[in-house]
């Protein structure tokens, strides 16, 4: 009993303590939920620029598993240059990786040490050389600004791919579809969605994970319909596949609806932010109360100052039977970003409607900058098999 003191001291202790890291878990959770829902206004560092050689035209960055991916990407950089094109891979080491630079960098032009790496980046449709104009779609928070790519003489107008992109980017990441898509001979719209920095804000200001952003591709759709098409493919990016999948089972367009094509894509956001989470390190239990804040009301008004997000709703896999529409999912494994569980998963539960095309080292939306040919050839033979475009006109 002389111990009795000391021992309800390091209980009490010790219960401090839990309370302290439950508090502290707590506000941990809330900021990871917030993160997720609030659009990215700045693009985060993830590349280490070591060295320019301007006599050469090349540069070295940090080896990553994505500076060592074969193809041509780019970097956002501080310096003489927002952004800097580049391409192959000459030569690597166990920390380094030289690639040819196809932005010419002069003579003491300064390249910041800071990068963002991409994939290959149009900026502007202009950069594509094929027609193109501006059209807005009007949805429900406003008039969304949009780029129409009409199909070519001899080609299928009734048929319309609206290219949906992902989380932090804008319709920009698109763009490397629209001449496939031309050259398959339909017409593409490359839409923009609330939130993402050129479409209008919504109330809240945050994304709904593809809960709420489907009515503006819903309203996409209906621009679509009223401008000459008879039939719908929808393509979307990582979120912007949550978003489409989502429209697809919304809307109320449903027979319109050819079939999707997905790269990279959001089917399940639990498996998603779980993955995240391991890779941050963060603890099971935080981690946890994080997805629960975004899924309950008194918490959700904390967290987004909008309705709670049902990630039910947005588990495509264990809705699986409710799924129509004929799918191409493009998915690589080492993905970093998106792991491809889920699409796995989505293939294994509907045979019957979801062809899979996998890759093994592409990384995270970098198929097309991966292997160009390979994509573009699966996009076409997709629209040939769905006897669309140039195949429903010949």
């Amino acid at each position: 009993m002389a111990h009795r003191p000391r021992v309800l001291s390091a209980l009490a202790a010790t219960a401090a303590l839990g309370a302290g890291v439950i508090v502290g878990g707590t506000a941990v959770a809330f900021a990871i939920a917030r993160k997720v829902v609030t659009p990215v206004t700045r693009r985060l560092a993830d590349t280490e620029v070591l060295g320019v050689d301007t006599k050469a035209q090349t540069i070295t960055l940090r080896r990553t598993p994505d500076t060592v991916l074969p193809g041509r990407y780019g970097l956002f950089v501080n310096g003489s240059h927002d952004y800097l094109k580049i391409g192959a891979l000459l030569s690597e080491t166990d920390q380094t990786a030289t690639r040819k630079l196809l932005t010419e960098v002069g003579e003491g032009e300064r390249i910041g040490r800071a990068a963002t790496f991409s994939g290959w980046y149009f900026v502007h449709p202009g950069e594509l050389h094929i027609p193109y104009r501006e059209v807005s779609v009007v949805s429900p928070v406003g008039e969304c600004p949009a780029w129409l790519f009409p199909a070519p003489a001899g080609g299928d107008p009734a048929t319309w791919v609206i290219s949906v992109h992902g989380r932090g980017t804008t319709r920009s990441e698109t763009l490397r579809a629209a001449p496939v898509f031309r050259s398959a001979g339909v017409t593409s719209l490359a839409v923009s969605y609330r939130n993402d920095g050129e479409a209008p804000r919504s109330d809240s200001g945050r994304y709904g994970l593809g809960a709420t952003e489907w009515r503006d591709v819903d309203a996409a759709i209906e621009y679509a319909l009223a401008n000459g098409a008879e039939r719908v493919v929808l393509m979307g990016w990582s979120m912007g596949g949550a978003i489409v999948l989502q429209t697809s089972l919304r809307t109320a367009y449903a027979d319109r609806i050819d079939s999707i094509i997905l790269d990279s894509p959001v089917v399940d956001w639990r498996t998603v932010l779980g993955y995240q989470a391991r890779e941050l390190r963060v603890p099971g239990p935080v981690a946890h109360i994080a997805l629960r804040q975004l899924t309950m009301p008194s918490w959700s008004r904390v967290v987004r100052a909008g309705n709670a997000i049902s990630l039910n709703d947005l588990d495509i896999v264990t809705r699986a039977t409710e799924l129509t529409h004929p799918i191409l999912l493009l998915h690589s494994d080492d993905d970093g970003f998106v792991p491809s569980a889920a699409s796995r998963g989505l293939a294994d539960a509907r045979p019957d409607l979801v062809t899979l095309a996998s890759y093994t080292e592409a990384r995270h939306t970098k198929l097309w900058n991966y292997d160009e040919k390979r994509w573009s050839e699966l996009l076409r033979s997709w629209l040939r098999e769905r006897k669309l475009g140039v195949e429903r006109v010949s």
